[in-house]
């Protein structure tokens, strides 16, 4: 799949991939690909991936499943040229993230979690999920996203009423995905397993951010995520909802950049 996957890449340190929020793209570390690099590039080789289905890269016809995701990335490491990364994922991406752990333990130098969490799925959740899958896919449109998720409970209260041009932004975001690729991640995320008790063997340096608002994956699952992790560091950010890194990008890459300095 790495011949097909889509990729932004800035900076030339610590090799950093980040995973992007469903159901949005690469787009969304924008500022992470502008600031985490130092001034001359050194400090952080950040890799933006647009997961399949999403951006500029194509979703193919294999059965959703979130290890195949985490495949894709053991693949573009190789391609690259990386031995171990960082590997951060937001949301959806840290699901992925997680699953890059289970499979792939000594690729990592670290991990970065942020506003997402350990736990699988409840019936209810993977109930609504379907329901959405089927009704993006029966439509064909993801209108019902736009509709369901912005303002809230995808951005936090201080956001939406300090940038509603961020709300416009996230929209557009959302609404350049496919039905196709919207219905293949929710039944990919509903199928997940719990990797709470699997961090546990995962002893790499780790961060665990979330914002202080975030309604989707609060504060309680970002605790029990740090305390499942055997190196991890947790970091709240006020003010910011689920989609910290877009919300509050200063705070966040201030964060990711004390991390990073941390890693070998």
């Amino acid at each position: 799949m790495t011949e097909r996957l889509s990729v932004r890449e800035a900076g030339s340190g610590t090799p950093l991939v980040l995973l992007h929020a469903f159901p949005l793209s690469a787009r969304m570390w924008e500022s992470q690909l502008d600031e985490l690099p130092g001034p001359d590039g050194t400090d952080a080789r950040v890799l933006a991936v647009d997961l399949r289905g999403f951006g500029g890269t194509p979703l193919g016809a294999d059965a959703p499943s979130l290890d195949l995701l985490a495949d894709d990335i053991a693949l573009l490491l190789d391609a690259a040229g990386i031995e171990q990364a960082v590997i951060g994922g937001l949301s959806m991406g840290g699901y992925i993230a997680m699953a890059f752990a289970r499979r792939y333990p000594d690729r990592l130098s670290g991990l970065l979690f942020a506003d997402t969490k350990g736990s699988a799925d409840t019936d209810t959740a993977r109930a609504n999920r379907e329901r959405v899958a089927k009704a993006v896919l029966a439509r064909d449109s993801v209108r019902l996203l736009v509709d369901e998720q912005l303002p809230s409970p995808l951005l936090g209260s201080t956001t939406a009423k300090r940038c509603p041009k961020l709300v416009d932004y996230v929209a557009e975001l959302i609404s350049a995905a496919s039905p196709a690729a919207v219905a293949w991640a929710q039944r990919a995320m509903a199928a997940r397993p719990d990797s709470l008790e699997s961090l546990g063997a995962v002893d790499v340096p780790a961060l665990v951010i979330v914002g202080d608002e975030d309604a989707l994956t609060p504060i309680p699952d970002a605790e029990a995520l740090a305390a499942a992790l055997p190196q991890a560091d947790l970091t709240i950010l006020p003010g910011a909802g689920h989609l910290s890194a877009l919300e509050v990008p200063e705070a966040f890459n201030a964060a990711v950049r004390g991390f990073l300095s941390t890693i070998d």
